[in-house]
């Protein structure tokens, strides 16, 4: 057993949920910086519409986030459990494997991409107004985006081969070369939206450097063992990744339909003030993926490992740490609106106004959010991906999307910064109806009613 093994078996459940959470917490906030740092600069140094612009393309962080998630959260669940149950070799197959896949369908996908590049800023919500900004910064993510993909599908390898620590660190200097990159390539170069994209694809390259230290330890377990697919692995590792990638897909169709909703509705005004909130809330959103980042290793070795009673703990603790991280998410966004205003430095009366209402409402979400986060975690680090895609489906597809359009039909263009709300309520309270009516017919899943 190696040591790795044995601090999962034997730490206390509160502490081992620590010394994942924080490390996690600290990355997934860090990713969310290089994604906010961008907007600072740009629209400090290029102006309120170069920010509608790069807003627009944002999706495709989204997208390429997607994949490296659906990829590396369904090896490395696998992953996990192989080393929960002592299989070694068929973790190290898992590993190899993942990174296969991630190489083969990423480039697919960006050679699609680059050819479709113009189509898919419109369809992303450019107009001609802000297209220029959309295509500067949308062509550099494309043809860098591999090595994004690759760098997340490592952290999160790395984290469940039991370096949380190296993991961060990655993205600890990831996001500190972003934000000097981003003041010489905009304040000094005077490059504009595309020294933002540059900066953001040399900080990764640098921040992938780092996490390959990982293969220097020799207790480390992801090893290259085969480059030939297996099809059944890797239909197994996307089933089991489904969630993840529909959670940040469907992040990226949110702004999309957000965006043609505000397009629609409100104008350029609304597109700008979304802008605004939706960087703010992806800080927000990385912290809540940041629990179930940290929560999904520890609950797939012990799924693996048939310790139930110890796992049961740890979705509990997870639970009451999303809420409470809901809770004060919202009251953040409900107490400090003009200081996240002010840190784009909008100058519209307009926008400002229609912002500081939008991150008000906006934020009731948090309150549902964190606890449907962490369930739908839960149950793909357990293999019960229906659940889990039950979950995701409803709060991000199902609910949201004929919200943004029936809400602000009804109620006026107010309405919109509510169809997220709406629908995260809505879900979570399918979700206790649902666990309620299984008990009471004795029915209750594996290990799930925790």
């Amino acid at each position: 057993m190696t040591t790795t093994t044995m601090k999962l078996r034997t730490t206390k459940p509160s502490r081992l949920f620590l010394s994942y959470l924080i490390p996690s917490l600290l990355g997934m906030m860090l990713m969310a910086i290089n994604i906010l740092i961008d907007g600072l600069f740009v629209s400090h140094g290029v102006g309120e519409r170069a920010l509608a612009g790069v807003n627009v393309a944002v999706p495709v962080y989204s997208i390429l986030l997607s994949i490296s998630l659906w990829i590396g959260m369904g090896g490395a669940t696998m992953f996990s459990i192989a080393m929960g149950r002592g299989e070694q070799e068929r973790a190290h197959s898992i590993f190899s494997q993942a990174m296969t896949t991630a190489v083969l369908l990423t480039s697919a996908i960006i050679v699609f991409s680059l050819i479709f590049e113009k189509q898919m800023a419109y369809f992303f919500g450019a107009t001609d107004e802000i297209y220029p900004f959309v295509r500067d910064y949308l062509h550099v993510i494309l043809v860098a985006g591999l090595i994004y993909i690759l760098e997340n599908i490592l952290s999160i390898f790395i984290r469940n081969d039991g370096n949380p620590v190296l993991a961060t660190a990655g993205l600890v200097v990831n996001s500190i070369l972003n934000i000097i990159l981003n003041y010489i390539f905009i304040f000094q170069f005077g490059w504009g939206v595309k020294g933002a994209a540059w900066a953001t694809v040399i900080a990764t390259i640098i921040g992938t450097l780092v996490l390959l230290l990982h293969f220097r330890k020799s207790n480390n377990h992801l090893k290259f063992v085969t480059w030939r697919l297996e099809w059944q692995t890797v239909k197994s590792m996307l089933l089991i990744g489904l969630p993840s990638f529909i959670v940040e897909g469907s992040a990226a169709i949110m702004i999309v339909a957000t965006n043609m909703s505000f397009k629609h509705f409100t104008g350029e005004v609304g597109i700008t003030a979304f802008a605004v909130v939706n960087y703010v809330h992806a800080i927000f959103i990385m912290i809540f993926i940041g629990v179930g980042a940290a929560l999904q290793p520890i609950t797939s070795y012990h799924h693996g490992a048939k310790l139930f009673d110890r796992l049961q703990t740890f979705v509990k603790i997870a639970v009451l740490t999303g809420f409470g991280i809901g809770l004060f998410s919202f009251l953040v966004g409900s107490l400090a609106s003009n200081l996240f205003i002010d840190l784009f430095a909008i100058q519209s009366e307009e926008i400002a106004a229609f912002t500081r209402k939008g991150i008000v409402l906006f934020f009731i979400g948090y309150l549902f959010l964190g606890v449907n986060m962490v369930y739908a975690e839960f149950y793909q680090s357990i293999e019960q991906i229906r659940f889990a895609t039950f979950i995701i489906m409803s709060r991000s597809l199902v609910f949201l999307l004929p919200g943004l359009w029936i809400l602000p039909t009804l109620f006026g263009p107010d309405a919109i910064w509510l169809a997220f709300p709406v629908a995260e309520g809505i879900t979570l309270l399918l979700l206790l109806l649902f666990k309620t009516y299984r008990k009471r017919k004795g029915k209750a899943l594996p290990i799930s009613e925790a």
